[in-house]
């Protein structure tokens, strides 16, 4: 059984979620957790984890797709099962069955209680609960997470991670209404976006580890395209070294969304600056 968590989005069409998406100025901005997060006695990918931070703040969970031997889609983020989980080598080569009676590991290393969450289970449980920015890994069909983002109805709280302006293409092409994070770490990369014909409201743009150029930022801005800056590695050192407010800092100088891992302090930041700007948004409960 997994856990309960109260509703977080009020999200009920695409059209809302492209909406919520969408750039302006008053845009409210969001945690996205690494990974789904990855505490003491919580583990990386875990359905138990999502919602723990769910109970602290509206988050984007940036999770990992891998496929069984027998194309079952699981959340995991390396190749193999050694390093997060109880079980050995790598998961394409399990069935769903053998992997079932594993157990997941914390940021520690320290076994849990959790099993492996296949995507089904975690879409299910997401919906209205949390927003999911999906990392395929390359083995895996983006047709099969299409099908099971159509069996589970969750178009309006999934987003599709591609890493090249063909790979958005091609999720493009398979499901044209759903939402794209595309690469875009120059106006080029936008413009190459746009020659595909993917439309600017079917794309949140990851803008890299480091924090890019301010003209980025407005030509983002000027389509309508929010941004996910991705603060894991330096930014999120900085931010332990000078102090939580620097989260602030990074959306004051044009991120709209954080993808860090240290979800719990950067929302600490971000709470503060919602409430100092007065920032609202009616898909948000």
């Amino acid at each position: 059984m997994y856990p309960k968590v109260s509703q977080r989005f009020n999200i009920n069409s695409v059209e809302e979620f492209y909406d919520f998406l969408t750039y302006s100025e008053n845009s409210y901005p969001l945690i996205s957790a690494h990974r789904g997060g990855g505490f003491p006695d919580y583990p990386e990918n875990c359905i138990a984890s999502f919602a723990e931070l769910a109970r602290e703040m509206p988050p984007i969970i940036e999770c990992d797709v891998r496929i069984t031997k027998d194309s079952v889609l699981v959340l995991m983020h390396d190749e193999t099962l050694n390093r997060t989980s109880t079980g050995k080598g790598k998961v394409i080569n399990k069935t769903y069955a053998e992997l079932k009676d594993l157990k997941l590991k914390d940021s520690e290393g320290q076994v849990t209680r959790y099993g492996i969450p296949t995507l089904e289970q975690a879409l299910i449980w997401g919906k209205n609960a949390v927003i999911y920015t999906l990392d395929v890994k390359k083995e895996v069909p983006y047709e099969l997470v299409v099908d099971l983002i159509r069996k589970t109805q969750t178009e309006t709280n999934t987003i599709i991670i591609t890493y090249s302006a063909n790979q958005a293409a091609v999720v493009n092409r398979l499901a044209p209404d759903l939402m794209i994070s595309a690469s875009i770490k120059k106006p080029d990369d936008l413009t190459r976006l746009s020659n595909l014909d993917i439309p600017d409201n079917r794309l949140v743009a990851f803008v890299g580890t480091s924090e890019p150029d301010s003209s980025l930022y407005k030509a983002l801005r000027l389509h309508g395209i929010k941004s996910i800056l991705g603060t894991i590695g330096n930014l999120d050192r900085s931010a332990e070294k000078a102090g939580y407010q620097v989260y602030a800092e990074y959306v004051d100088r044009g991120a709209d969304i954080l993808s860090t891992d240290r979800p719990y302090e950067a929302a600490k930041a971000l709470d503060y600056y919602i409430k100092k700007r007065n920032i609202r948004s009616k898909y948000i409960q």
